[in-house]
């Protein structure tokens, strides 16, 4: 076969896989044995009569659901280490949700099918079939691959940030009820309360760990899973001193407003070291936008004065 013949072929052929990888995963349907659990679960759904909510339930998401098993499996982490990462870093997203690594896999396989098609869609269109063309489908579907990714470390980046900025406040929320009598538990789940609108992301934290609470667990394991979930080392820190509290008998509320303290001094140095920088930062604009205005305003005039001399003579 001819050499320049392979190239249109390899990307038509890559294409249609793609295509046809998101249509069978999507028409995927559940056998006879699901079906039967699925009406157990739901009586609603026997006699093979539906609702509007059940239609409403047959659409994209509800295939998605289905399908996510089955296009996770390429990107399944080989071993337990890896499994664990991947569960730490979509907790430190706020996804806590134990089908959570499954979708997020089965997110990143099916982008990196639509940057295939997309890249190679683009490719065709504009060069046509050439060895440009793969290329274009190569970065495609790399792009499309990482790009979970790197939404992912951006969320985590920025709910980082809301705890830390948070945590200050919560804190003295929490010295305040600890000191008026109420127990570290009832603390934390006033503390959920109050700053729920104002606070969401660590509020959201509290009520996971009192929900723990609630079901039984250690105090001390659940006080880990706290650090470990905001993935933020003050929380971590305050969490080594409550665990320690607890397990000496020393004062809570003492180590609360210690590590209050510090956290406040610690938020407000960051404002500073911020505000100092703000100077350096300016430098761009000003250079860019402003500066050029400002020579023409100035020097404009005794420049067209300066060429009007000039055509005179």
């Amino acid at each position: 076969m001819d050499p320049s013949l392979m190239i249109p072929l390899a990307v038509a052929a890559a294409v249609a896989a793609g295509i046809w990888a998101l249509m069978s995963a999507f028409d995927s349907k559940d056998d006879r044995v699901a079906e039967r659990l699925q009406e157990l679960k739901d009586p609603r759904k026997r006699g093979g009569g539906g609702d509007e909510t059940s239609g409403k339930e047959a659409g994209v998401s509800q295939m998605f659901k289905k399908a996510a098993p089955t296009l996770s499996k390429a990107f399944q982490p080989k071993t337990d280490l890896e499994q664990d990462k991947l569960s730490v870093k979509l907790a430190n997203a706020g996804f806590n949700s134990p089908n959570a690594s499954v979708f997020y896999l089965a997110t990143k396989m099916a982008c990196m099918a639509v940057g295939l098609v997309v890249g190679g869609g683009i490719g065709l269109v504009v060069q046509g079939f050439k060895m440009e063309t793969m290329i274009s489908v190569i970065l495609g579907a790399g792009l499309g691959m990482y790009l979970p990714d790197i939404i992912l470390t951006l969320m985590v980046r920025g709910r980082q940030e809301k705890i830390f900025l948070s945590l200050p406040d919560a804190l003295d929320l929490m010295v305040v009820c600890v000191e008026s009598g109420l127990g570290l538990d009832a603390a934390m789940r006033r503390v959920a309360i109050e700053l729920d609108e104002s606070a969401p992301e660590i509020c959201a934290e509290l009520n996971h760990s009192n929900l723990q609470l609630q079901m039984g667990r250690n105090r001390r394991e659940v006080l880990h899973d706290l650090g470990i979930r905001s993935g933020v080392d003050d929380v971590k820190a305050l969490v080594a001193i409550l665990i320690q509290a607890d397990k000496f008998g020393s004062s809570i509320a003492k180590a609360l407003r210690v590590q209050s303290d510090s956290m406040r001094i610690k938020r407000s140095q960051l404002a500073e070291e911020r505000a100092a920088g703000t100077a350096v930062k300016m430098i761009f604009p000003l250079v860019l936008f402003i500066f050029p205005g400002i020579f023409v305003v100035l020097v404009g005039p005794a420049a067209i004065m300066m060429i009007r001399q000039l055509l005179t003579h």
